[in-house]
């Protein structure tokens, strides 16, 4: 590492570096964070640099992509905690309604067994996880037989349990 270059050539222009940080961020402490991020990058990438180009243009770069990249992550972050308090939402509805759940799940199970068992088989291999070819193989059909029993007991259970569809 050369810290010669940071030192005589990086830091001259830090002052500068510190008002383009503040002009993406509009505050002074995250603007002196992405300075230190950035300054960590051009440390990390200084063998990257072209001795004779524009150094003030390429730490300038670096740091509108490190800016940008983290406005990205603070964006996936706030999507992904956002998906948290959703869930934790879900969960205490789920608590509230556990009697009309406990009924939709014996409606379901009534509904369950008026399949015709040639469906409900393939249905229920399907739904514990087999792949088409294993019922197939399974029930001695071919697989598009088994994709039409599917598709077929799918289409029972939705009308008998339209009351249950959330529009």
């Amino acid at each position: 590492m050369n810290y010669r270059f940071i030192k005589d050539e990086v830091l001259v222009h830090t002052p500068t570096l510190l008002q383009y940080a503040h002009k993406f961020t509009q505050d002074q402490d995250d603007a002196e964070d992405l300075l230190q991020n950035t300054l960590v990058k051009v440390l990390k990438y200084q063998r990257k640099y072209v001795a004779g180009t524009n150094l003030l243009g390429w730490v300038y770069t670096i740091m509108r992509n490190t800016f940008i990249n983290d406005c990205r992550k603070r964006a996936h972050q706030l999507k992904y905690m956002s998906g948290i308090a959703d869930s934790k939402d879900m969960e205490g509805r789920i608590s509230r309604d556990r009697a009309e759940g406990n009924l939709m799940s014996e409606e379901i199970d009534t509904v369950m067994k008026t399949i015709p068992e040639i469906y409900y088989t393939a249905f229920m291999m399907y739904y514990e996880g087999y792949k088409y070819y294993e019922i197939a193989e399974y029930l001695g059909v071919p697989e598009g037989t088994v994709k039409t029993r599917i598709h077929t007991a799918r289409k029972i259970l939705q009308k008998k349990l339209r009351n249950y569809r959330q529009d």
